[in-house]
């Protein structure tokens, strides 16, 4: 999967967490990105069975949506909490967060988490 179709799938779980829902225009408001995108985005996610869409309604994460984009959350979790744990400034480290979950290993990550508990 592309990180590209993991920010979205990130986006979904959260807009549903916090409105209840994910539309297609709020997804591409919170992504800056236009429509169209979330559109062939979301076409993506479909054939990968990871959600579900009637056109013109909202964006429902299915079950192996919604575990793998709390996966994807928590990695993101983690090393925002790191980097602010360095003294990285909240804005700072969500942003950075958001690029490295994509790319880091799992055995980084658990040393991450493995530092954090030890705090």
């Amino acid at each position: 999967m592309t990180q590209s179709l993991e920010d979205y799938l990130e986006t979904i779980y959260n807009l549903a967490k916090e409105n209840n829902s994910a539309l297609i225009s709020t997804i591409a408001s919170r992504l800056g990105v236009q429509k169209p995108s979330v559109v062939k985005a979301v076409r993506e996610l479909k054939k990968l069975g990871l959600v579900v869409q009637e056109p013109y309604s909202v964006v429902e994460l299915t079950v192996k949506g919604s575990r793998l984009a709390k996966t994807i959350l928590s990695r993101h979790v983690l090393i925002k909490d790191f980097l602010m744990s360095l003294g990285v400034s909240e804005r700072i480290a969500d942003k950075d967060a958001c690029m490295m979950e994509h790319v880091i290993s799992a055995e980084t990550l658990d040393k991450i988490r493995m530092s954090l508990i030890s705090k």
